[in-house]
């Protein structure tokens, strides 16, 4: 199924469509209130860019030292080429030390590695602790967005949730009382676990230390109670040195929520006594993604979601439309580099207005990358026959001056005499939703000469 056909049936219910579209738009306009504040804000995300460029540029080298250092510290790391081969150490580690239950805070990566049904198949318990997460979890669905996995959910269907899988009271939906039932579930599965794994949001070469960030303090939690703690973390996600974190600590809470920082920064440098920290280093597509010239700049991604709060096309088609891990307008930069067959129709799924590359605290051109994942979803052949047809003859049309002037000549004439089912039709898609502005009587280039011809009299 198409991004098309899934956001037509997200658009189906337009009461939710409209609350996910205003309740993102809410998130968009709180960081551009708190950055209003900031007057070296663009001076900062160009400081955050170069130093993504740096990384890019040398990420053998800073990963290499990376592991020097961590290791030192009494790290063990580990190296994984592919999704594959990340989730079989990731369960080597907990088989290790005969662990059946963990508890795990939010990572896109362990998602993307499809982490959690691996280790299910494997007979150990898997547990969210990120609310989001855990409430999508207990739906047995995927996160509709990076950083707010459940923002297409209402509260009264969570406190329905709640009642069948927690007890709690029947029709409650107080967001107090929710998150009150939430934290007794959660808090007996941290004290049961014998493993905790999380995300990375940046590892530091000069120091072999990692940082996890996140608002609730579940990562914490996990990895202070368990004995085993396990980070993954994709290749990109390296910094060069201590004093940089700063810079991407300022930028990363404003971009995802209108904050100045997350409540917790949280950083991992060796083991606790007596326990186990392993970091597992990811690849998985990301150096074939790296060797591709225009899109390279998609690495520098350091998962705000800023680019979804303001995408009008994420916004009205929900996050589960783009059938991918990471959705919205980076996803669909990330995607058609896996499977550009499958996900192809994702770079069409934007308007190419921008607002993803304007507000992107890494400057990551996105927009232009959509652009020309589009020119290559058609090079390869993959565009869909309702697309690539008219596209041939519109460049036939639009690359020679006459056929272009008689065109539209011709196309006013028979919009004006036409009956409206010529136009209005299952073979239109366009106009299922749309209506043609009125028709002019001349064409811009007819009215302009016109115009000058009366100005020179």
């Amino acid at each position: 199924m198409t991004h098309a056909k899934r956001a037509a049936d997200f658009l189906r219910n337009e009461s939710r469509a409209n609350w996910h579209d205003e309740s993102l738009w809410h998130v968009r306009s709180k960081r551009d209130t708190i950055i209003a504040g900031i007057p070296e804000w663009e001076a900062l995300r160009q400081l955050g860019s170069d130093i993504k460029d740096n990384v890019l540029s040398n990420l053998d080298t800073y990963l290499e030292a990376f592991e020097r250092q961590a290791t030192a510290n009494g790290v063990t790391v580990h190296w994984a080429a592919d999704a594959a081969e990340h989730n079989r150490i990731v369960h080597g580690i907990l088989e290790r030390h005969a662990v059946d239950r963990i508890v795990k805070s939010k990572s896109m990566l362990t998602e993307e590695c499809h982490l959690n049904t691996y280790l299910e198949e494997q007979g150990i318990e898997v547990v969210d602790t990120d609310l989001g997460e855990r409430i999508i979890q207990l739906r047995k669905e995927p996160p509709s967005h990076i950083v707010m996995p459940a923002i297409h959910l209402k509260k009264e269907e969570i406190g329905q949730l709640f009642h069948e899988q927690l007890g709690t009271d029947a029709g409650a939906s107080d967001p107090q009382y929710l998150t009150e039932a939430a934290r007794q579930h959660l808090r007996e599965k941290f004290l049961a676990a014998k493993a905790a794994i999380t995300g990375v949001n940046f590892a530091i070469a000069e120091t072999g230390g990692i940082v996890v960030c996140t608002n609730e303090g579940n990562a914490d939690m996990g990895v202070h109670l368990a004995p085993v703690q396990i980070h993954c973390m994709g290749i990109e996600k390296v910094i060069p040195l201590a004093e940089h974190l700063g810079v991407f600590t300022r930028l990363l809470g404003r971009s995802a929520t209108g904050q100045p920082i997350t409540i917790y920064t949280s950083h991992h440098h060796r083991p606790k006594p007596g326990g186990e920290m392993h970091v597992v280093i990811v690849d998985n597509g990301r150096t074939k993604q790296l060797g591709r010239e225009d899109f390279r700049n998609s690495l520098k991604c350091i998962r705000c979601g800023a680019c979804m709060n303001t995408c009008p096309i994420y916004r009205r088609s929900g996050g589960h439309s783009y059938d991918h891990t990471i959705p919205g307008p980076i996803g669909s930069i990330l995607s058609p580099g896996i499977d550009l067959k499958k996900h192809g129709d994702l770079a069409f799924a934007s308007t190419l207005c921008g607002s993803c590359s304007d507000v992107c605290p890494v400057k990551i051109d996105i927009h232009d990358q959509l652009y020309k994942w589009r020119q290559i979803v058609s090079e390869e052949g993959h565009l869909e026959n309702g697309k690539r047809l008219p596209l041939l003859g519109a460049g036939a049309v639009l690359s020679r001056d006459g056929a272009y002037n008689f065109m539209g000549k011709a196309a006013r004439v028979a919009l004006k005499l036409a009956p409206r089912a010529l136009v209005y039709n299952r073979f239109n898609p366009w106009g299922e939703t749309r209506e043609l502005p009125e028709v002019p009587g001349e064409s811009f280039k007819e009215w302009y000469a016109n115009q000058r011809k009366d100005h020179e009299q």
